[in-house]
C-alpha cells in the first residue's frame, strides 16, 4: 500500500493502527468516531468551495490560494494531525502548487489554539521523508507492533481487534 494521509496520522497516533490499517485490515466502518469525523468534513464542504479534492492518494479538505487546510474533529493528537497535514503539503509541492498550511480543530480539547499554521522548509521535508521511509518498513515488516494500552485506545476503530 503507498502512503497515504491516513497512515502518517496512523503512524503517529498507533504504529499497530498504522501497520493494521497499512496491510488492508480496515475497521473504521463500524466506528462511531469516524462515522462523527466524517459528518463534519460533509458539514463543512457543503458550506464552501474547494473542498474534499482528491490528488493521487490524498484527499484534500480545502484548497484555495494561499492555504491548504486539513479539518480535524478534535485536538487530540496534534503531532498526528500535523505529519499529516505537511504530507498534502509536500504532495501539492512536488506537483509545483505552493501553499501555506492550516489545520483547524472543531472540537478543542487540549491546544489554546483552534487553528495553527505550518510552512515547509528544508528541515521539516527531511524529518518527513524520514517518516515516510519509518512507515514504509513498518507496513512491509513481519511483525505486528504491540498494543499501547492507553486511554484513548478505547476510542479507536481498532479496539476490538487488539482488546477483543
Amino acid at each position: 500500500m503507498k502512503v497515504n494521509g491516513t497512515l502518517i496520522n496512523y503512524y503517529f497516533h498507533c504504529k499497530r493502527q498504522c501497520y493494521l490499517h497499512g496491510n488492508r485490515l480496515n475497521l473504521e466502518d463500524n466506528s462511531e468516531i469516524v462515522k462523527i469525523g466524517k459528518a463534519i468534513h460533509e458539514e463543512k464542504s457543503s458550506k464552501s468551495k474547494n473542498t474534499e479534492i482528491q490528488i493521487d492518494n490524498i484527499r484534500i479538505d480545502k484548497l484555495t490560494s494561499e492555504y491548504l487546510t486539513e479539518v480535524k474533529k478534535s485536538d487530540a493528537d496534534v503531532e498526528a494531525s500535523k505529519w499529516q497535514l505537511i504530507y498534502y503539503l509536500k504532495v501539492l509541492d512536488d506537483k509545483g502548487v505552493k501553499r501555506k498550511g492550516k489545520l483547524e480543530f472543531v472540537e478543542k480539547n487540549k491546544t489554546d489554539k483552534k487553528i495553527l499554521y505550518f510552512e515547509l522548509n528544508d528541515e521539516i521535508l527531511k524529518e518527513l521523508n524520514k517518516h515516510l521511509k519509518n512507515i514504509e518498513n513498518l507496513i512491509n515488516g513481519d511483525e505486528i507492533p504491540e498494543v499501547l494500552n492507553k486511554p484513548k485506545c478505547k476510542k479507536c476503530a481498532y479496539y476490538e481487534y487488539c482488546y477483543i
